[in-house]
């Protein structure tokens, strides 16, 4: 299955392959506990039989090779030959397209990952597909420790890293943002992603400082641009200050430096 964000209603589509028919009630099951869980209104489905190269070729469609910045180029496993010369290429499961370089918050965390100076060790709160800490550990040989609240996406990100061989330098675990084991025992870091919603990100601004270096960084997502000025100030009182604001299609990612 992958993950499909129209930005411009902000909806979610989800396609993937039945290979077993009477397996649909446990799917209707599934579907009914995530829109419970979700506070929503249980999704219809819609089937239709899907020849193999369809499916392929509607994956690729979906999740094009993406060069992102001067160094990165982000692909999916159905693209992993693909090769742009200059670039560190990542490849990344398609099945869970969010994270993956798709959205415009991944790509601005990118961007500013680019931006700075070796950093390590690193820390990635939410971290989806696990590609930024990925993108750190490939750009610098750091040591990176990424967490996601959801233990299926932590297993596919704990993969990833296994795809790009680098599983040595990365730790990709389920866990709940800087409460989780792994980050806590690794800490202060030089640098931190958090691509999350502008309320968390100023709810946890102190414990995010905190876990920091002085002179650590992070780089904080997830938000537009009429939002950043709130995440900015709950980090500036938390002893932070802002060194470079990037808007790509109309989402927000700061870069705050520890005092």
């Amino acid at each position: 299955a992958f993950l499909r964000l129209d930005e411009s209603r902000g909806t979610w589509s989800v396609e993937g392959i039945l290979r077993d028919p009477t397996r649909r009630t446990a799917l209707d099951t599934a579907l009914a506990l995530a829109a419970s869980a979700a506070g929503i209104d249980v999704p219809e489905p819609t089937a239709d039989e899907v020849e193999a190269e369809g499916w392929l070729a509607r994956t690729r469609e979906a999740f094009p090779p993406q060069p992102i910045g001067r160094r990165f180029l982000i692909r999916g496993t159905h693209d992993a030959s693909v090769t742009m010369p200059g670039r560190i290429a990542l490849t990344i499961d398609a099945g869970l397209a969010f994270g993956s370089g798709e959205h415009a918050t991944t790509r601005g965390c990118l961007l500013a990952l680019e931006g700075l100076r070796r950093c390590s060790p690193v820390a990635d709160i939410g971290a989806g597909s696990g590609v930024l800490a990925l993108a750190a550990a490939a750009l610098w040989r750091a040591r990176a420790v990424g967490v996601e609240l959801d233990p299926w996406a932590a297993r596919v990100a704990a993969e990833n890293a296994r795809l790009n061989r680098l599983h040595r330098l990365v730790d990709l675990v389920p866990g709940d943002a800087w409460r989780a084991r792994a980050l806590r025992r690794r800490a202060p870091y030089a640098l931190a992603f958090a691509n999350l919603f502008a309320r968390p990100l100023c709810a946890m601004a102190r414990t995010t400082a905190r876990n920091l270096r002085r002179g650590g960084r992070a780089v904080l997502s997830g938000f537009q641009p009429a939002q950043a000025r709130m995440v900015e100030v709950a980090h500036r009182r938390a002893g932070m200050v802002l060194e470079r604001r990037l808007v790509v299609n109309g989402w927000a990612t700061l870069v705050l430096r520890r005092r």
